[in-house]
């Protein structure tokens, strides 16, 4: 009982943990080292069907002098099989950089619970994001054969070009303001991963929504995991106004925002695309996201020491 109360502590499980009932035989299995048990997790909404399986172990020096351990008993989530990369990542929870830090005499297991609950859910939606995609890929393919069922060297080689893909993918009713022009720098591509650096000049906020829409109706581009992360800042008079939107990769926006800052760049939208490659990369992803927002910054002139833009930039046009 005294390990029992190490566990749940006199505070209401936030997980909704089943409760024990002491009239019954637990399942759990009992050692000389350690306790254990397992519990069933549900997904949050919109994934509320989706649960996993989870082992929690407590040494019995626990909190005093060890860390619990948790293990990923479940073999799939949803419809994707778990992979060892998951599986190893929910192992090392209390020894990780980005699990959750364990310090002597310190309950921890709700922390540890949480933290696996939001890395099942970051890697189920990272599948379902590959997924869409290849589906779309699959779209274009077949659309494509249906176009061009034998098409000429001279049509391939035409197709090929970036502004007749670009054209061809891009809902025709959507228009950049005009005198708008956004930049884009060189991928970067990390263990499949690729990340594109844009940026445009602006001078009113209200430029910011239709540039971004612009953006979400190319097709290569609305299929990325995180299609549109974005920072933006504009001053208007003397009010400077900004603003920015993760797209689902949770903190980035706020760290192009703080790149803006430090930079003290103005009257400028930035935005980077991400396009998942089915390999975590965990930290690096947000290094990547600045450096192709700083890339993208850096073809658009905006880097300059007068902070005027460049009459030449050398990224590629939309």
């Amino acid at each position: 009982m005294e390990m029992m109360l190490f566990v749940y502590g006199v505070r209401r499980n936030p997980l909704k943990m089943k409760r024990f009932d002491l009239r019954r035989p637990l399942s759990r299995s009992v050692n000389f080292s350690e306790f254990s048990f397992t519990n069933y997790h549900s997904f949050p909404s919109p994934y509320e069907e989706i649960k996993v399986r989870v082992l929690i172990s407590l040494p019995l020096t626990y909190p005093a002098e060890s860390p619990p351990q948790l293990q990923l008993l479940s073999r799939y989530i949803g419809a994707f099989g778990v992979d060892s990369t998951l599986f190893g990542s929910v192992l090392r929870t209390y020894i990780s950089a980005n699990g959750v830090e364990w310090t002597k005499d310190t309950v921890c297991v709700f922390d540890g619970l949480q933290n696996v609950l939001d890395r099942c859910v970051q890697w189920y939606e990272e599948r379902l994001s590959t997924q869409k995609a290849g589906e779309l890929l699959r779209e274009d393919s077949i659309e494509s054969t249906a176009r061009n069922p034998q098409p000429t060297p001279d049509a391939e080689a035409e197709t090929e070009s970036p502004d007749t893909v670009l054209s061809d993918k891009r809902d025709a009713n959507v228009a950049l303001p005009s005198g708008i022009q956004i930049l884009e720098a060189e991928p970067i591509v990390d263990r499949k991963s690729t990340f594109v650096g844009r940026a445009c000049a602006i001078t009113d906020p209200s430029q910011v929504p239709i540039i971004l829409s612009y953006l979400s109706s190319d097709r290569h581009i609305s299929r990325a995991a995180h299609p549109i992360i974005n920072a933006w800042r504009c001053q208007v008079g003397k009010v400077l106004h900004q603003d920015n939107d993760d797209d689902g990769e949770t903190a980035a926006g706020g760290r192009l925002s703080h790149l803006l800052q430090i930079l003290e760049i103005n009257n400028v939208l930035v935005v980077v695309t991400r396009y998942f490659g089915g390999i975590h990369l965990g930290p690096d992803r947000f290094k990547h996201i600045n450096q192709a927002a700083r890339n993208a910054l850096e073809v658009g002139g905006f880097l300059d020491d007068d902070g005027s833009k460049k009459s030449n930039p050398r990224g590629r046009k939309h």
